[in-house]
């Protein structure tokens, strides 16, 4: 019985190995459909290490079926069937699984957790000084991994659909506004700065169409329509940790849009295609090319080169004006003011989300209703102290 489990060399076969006459490997199994398969391999060593990948897939299907997995084997099963997301949705993935894989709670069985397990394990995570958005991120992904298990029939229940806020406080910073003040502290610095002032139209684009930052450096010279006044927005200059430029489609379908442009902005593309340095080949990314901004490379800007403009200026800024503090600013921060500017001067919502850009008007209403607030609130002020002073005069 042993002559026929060896091969050649006397080594003893599993079951389902064989040699065949030419000297090569290979192994027989059933697959997950019932069906009888074949592998090969020159060597006994390498039909192993087959096998061992084989076995890994009928376990961990196995142990999917009958809720043995772990956490973080099922949420690396969930990011497994987001083929084709975005640069930067890929990005939050990899950041989500990194942090897990450092949990020892992902590695209990999820047939074992329970929603009191899970508000604790969140309850665990703020306590040791992750963020409130660093626990959406999670659960952004856990929850709906869990999901795909109860759809499936391993898990009766999701233990992940409990509101974030009713475990742990939302303790992020709020996005701001700049004021009127704030504002014109900072256009001044950059306007009047030997070295940023070659930045402020740039700046002033930014506050004048309230784009987000990587539409504005995917911008080409072809997506401006001077004669019209219009600027076309319909992709994203995005640079990954590797250095290579990528090309995505807006955030949303609704990014796809255009933008008016105000007299301010007019000038202020103008006078950055006029400065535009000259070059001799075109840097070209994804077939486009004449982008409106570039580095002293000669290459196209992207979101970190903006973030270090924003960084290094309210450095300077801090050393030059110690008694006129500026909250932190970033290239976000020009989006939102736009947005709150446009809300006070008491633009149409639906307007304001088309040129905004957001596919979910909530957003929109979002930053209107706190503007238009604030607002009311200083206007009624106003009309308050105007109304005493009337008295006032009368008596």
């Amino acid at each position: 019985m042993d002559a026929k489990r060896r091969d050649n060399n006397g080594v003893l076969l599993r079951d389902g190995e064989s040699q065949r006459s030419d000297g090569k490997y290979q192994f027989r199994f059933t697959d997950i459909t019932g069906e009888r398969r074949t592998v090969y391999a020159n060597t006994l060593n390498e039909l192993r290490k087959k096998e061992k990948k084989i076995q890994k897939v009928v376990d961990d299907r196995l142990n999917y079926g009958e809720g043995v997995c772990n956490v973080l084997d099922l949420v690396k099963r969930y990011l497994a069937t987001k083929q084709g997301v975005r640069y930067n949705t890929q990005v939050g993935y990899n950041f989500v699984t990194n942090l897990l894989e450092k949990e020892d709670f992902c590695y209990r069985k999820i047939a074992d957790i329970r929603v009191s397990d899970a508000k604790l394990w969140f309850i665990k995570m703020h306590n040791d000084g992750k963020g409130y958005s660093t626990l959406t991120s999670i659960k952004g992904v856990v929850r709906p991994a869990f999901e795909m298990a109860v759809e499936e029939d391993i898990l009766r229940k999701n233990p992940f659909t409990f509101g974030l806020t009713k475990v742990v406080p939302n303790d992020s910073q709020k996005r701001i506004a700049l004021d009127e003040t704030q504002l014109e502290l900072w256009m001044n610095f950059l306007r009047n700065d030997k070295h940023y002032s070659k930045y402020y139209d740039e700046f002033v684009v930014l506050l004048g169409t309230g784009m987000r930052i990587s539409e504005f450096c995917g911008l080409t010279k072809q997506d401006l329509d001077f004669e019209n006044r219009k600027i076309r927005v319909e992709r994203q200059l995005i640079r990954d940790r590797h250095d290579n430029y990528l090309i995505e489609d807006t955030k949303t379908e609704c990014g796809r849009r255009f933008i008016p442009m105000t007299d301010e902005v007019f000038i202020a593309l103008k006078n950055i295609v006029n400065k535009r340095p000259k070059v001799k080949v075109e840097y070209i990314i994804s077939g486009f090319s004449g982008f409106l901004t570039l580095d002293k490379e000669r290459k196209p800007k992207v979101a970190l080169h903006y973030e270090k403009y924003c960084q290094w200026g309210m450095y300077k800024y801090r050393k030059l004006f110690p008694d006129q503090p500026l909250p932190v600013i970033t290239p976000h921060v020009f989006r939102h003011t736009f947005c709150t500017n446009m809300a006070n001067a008491g633009m149409d919502p639906k307007a304001l989300q088309y040129v905004m850009g957001h596919a979910d008007i909530g957003v929109t209403m979002n930053v209107y209703t706190h503007a238009r607030y604030d607002h009311a609130a200083n206007q009624m002020l106003q009309i308050t102290r105007k109304s005493e002073n009337v008295e006032n005069t009368a008596i």
